[in-house]
């Protein structure tokens, strides 16, 4: 799996053979099945995650207690809960596997110090980081205004590959529909 990790680091710039080793030495590979937590509030998120494999969900608890769907996140992506990352603070959010995933993770200690050893690594997770919220801003935005309907059909078209791969119920949350809501969407759509 690290090698996954570090070819989309050379995507952004050469990586040198012993830089490669001790990256891939910072970084734990984890496997989760669909349901399972690599982050369950409320607690402290200290951990990075770089998606290998699968699809992880960002849920927030609505007023009723009920975890809702609020990203999603897939390979080749970073995953935290950046405010609780970076604040040391405790996070109302949990990252949760929408299906089963492999994920390289680093606790924030280990990135710190690995931070020091390779200074120019700080610089492009942070790029990425930032790069990746502004995606994320920019999807969530495509949805505003917009009827269950055409939110689930801007879905399809921003978000195909998470379509297939997670559960209706998961989608629905992510909507703000009913999974009965969502299966007459779909329905009507065939």
């Amino acid at each position: 799996m690290h090698h996954k990790l570090l070819s989309f680091f050379e995507l952004f710039r050469e990586i040198p053979d012993g830089d490669r080793a001790l990256i891939a030495k910072a970084f734990l590979h984890k496997s989760y099945e669909e349901g399972d937590y690599l982050f369950k509030a409320p607690k402290i998120c200290d951990e990075l995650f770089f998606i290998c494999v699968g699809i992880v969900r960002i849920m927030v608890p609505n007023e009723k207690g009920t975890d809702v769907t609020h990203f999603f996140l897939k390979e080749n992506q970073f995953c935290t809960l950046l405010d609780s990352f970076e604040k040391e603070k405790h996070a109302n959010e949990s990252i949760q596997a929408a299906c089963p995933t492999e994920v390289l993770a680093i606790r924030k200690t280990d990135l710190l110090h690995l931070y020091g050893q390779l200074p120019y690594l700080k610089n492009l997770i942070e790029a990425v980081m930032h790069e990746s919220l502004l995606e994320k801003i920019r999807i969530r935005n495509a949805y505003n205004g917009l009827d269950a309907t055409k939110r689930y059909h801007q879905f399809l078209i921003l978000q195909p590959e998470i379509a297939l791969r997670v559960s209706q119920g998961d989608i629905a949350s992510y909507l703000g529909i009913t999974p009965q809501s969502l299966s007459r969407i779909r329905k009507s759509n065939r």
